[in-house]
C-alpha cells in the first residue's frame, strides 16, 4: 500500500490541526506552509472547499489513497450493509 511518508508537520499545518498526534511544530507556526503561508489572507471557504478538505484529511488519518477511499464509501452504501441505520456505522 503506497502511503505518505513526507513531513507530518507540512499536514498538520495544512489542516491547522494535529492529524498525526501533538505536535511542536504546528504549535509554532500555527499558519499554512509554503512561501506565502504567513502573510495570505484566507478567504471564505465554499461548501465544496470544506468537503474536500474534510475528505483529505480522513485520508491521511487513516493513510489510505484515492481509490480505496472510494472503495470503502461504496461498501459502506452498498444495500447489504445500509439496513440498520447509518452507513458508516457497519464499517
Amino acid at each position: 500500500m503506497a502511503r505518505y511518508i513526507g513531513p507530518k508537520t507540512k499536514i498538520a499545518r495544512k489542516f491547522r490541526e494535529a492529524i498525526y498526534g501533538p505536535d511542536k511544530g504546528l504549535e509554532k507556526r500555527n499558519y499554512p506552509p509554503g512561501q506565502h503561508g504567513p502573510n495570505k489572507r484566507r478567504a471564505k471557504q465554499s461548501e465544496y472547499s470544506i468537503q474536500l478538505t474534510e475528505k483529505q484529511k480522513a485520508k491521511y488519518t487513516y493513510g489510505i489513497l484515492e481509490r480505496q477511499f472510494s472503495n470503502l464509501y461504496k461498501k459502506s452504501l452498498s444495500p447489504s450493509r445500509c439496513y440498520r441505520g447509518n452507513p458508516f456505522s457497519s464499517l
